[in-house]
């Protein structure tokens, strides 16, 4: 199976995105967040948009939004959230990053992407960014939420940066997160579900590849994340 298929197992069945909380009054403030970044335009597009957890809290301030997702269990929740909130302004497209661009007919003032960038290589997320730039409004954003950073992230999930921290435990949690990657690649299994981490040195490159600047913005509720604001030269 390849690695893109292993994703979309993986996926197939999921209904909820990968957010620390799963209340309203947390998806309303990491919403917030997110707006202050994506700071306006009339159009956006959300790639991997999930359940539309998210979206639907950026309905209010644009006039026009896409969701897209290769997983169908998800957009099955993302259409029943949308018709709960009574958003009249978002459509749902079934997609991944390669087959996404062929199904759109219009130009956007921000693209998106929130918790999703980790699934994509380096040579996926430069594919990305090329063809996002073909659809993207002159004065356009493409802004990519809460990548995993490959400096902090590590560090993280050995527990470095939690209250109790100390040696014991920190060796212990480095042997159990060997021990699971060992076990998921025996089964052909994503080591880690949250993705691949990502030196945004890196995205920057890329991004200054297909004329982009780009700022990092250190996530506000994930501080093993960061943000890519990339905007055109």
């Amino acid at each position: 199976m390849s690695r893109s298929n292993v994703w979309k197992d993986f996926f197939k069945d999921k209904k909820h995105g990968g957010h620390r909380y799963s209340s309203e009054e947390f998806l309303s403030m990491e919403a917030r967040e997110k707006l202050f970044h994506l700071d306006g335009g009339k159009r956006l597009l959300d790639f991997g948009c999930g359940a539309a957890e998210l979206l639907t809290y950026y309905a209010p301030e644009y006039e026009q939004l896409v969701g897209v997702d290769f997983s169908e269990s998800m957009l099955e929740e993302a259409s029943k959230r949308i018709k709960k909130k009574k958003c009249q302004n978002i459509d749902l497209i079934l997609a991944d990053h390669q087959t996404l661009w062929e199904k759109l007919n219009s130009s956007f003032d921000r693209i998106t992407a929130a918790g999703v960038i980790q699934y994509l290589t380096f040579q996926e997320i430069d594919k990305f960014i090329s063809d996002a730039s073909k659809y993207l409004n002159e004065d356009g954003k493409i802004v990519l939420f809460d990548i995993l950073d490959s400096r902090l992230y590590p560090l993280w999930k050995i527990g470095l940066f939690s209250q109790d921290a100390n040696g014991l435990k920190i060796v212990c949690k480095t042997g159990f997160e060997f021990r699971t990657a060992i076990s998921s690649s025996l089964r052909n299994r994503p080591k880690d579900i949250l993705g691949f981490a990502h030196n945004p040195y890196t995205v920057e490159k890329i991004a200054s590849k297909h004329g982009f600047r780009m700022i990092c913005v250190r996530s506000m509720y994930y501080e093993y994340k960061y943000h890519a604001i990339m905007f055109r030269a």
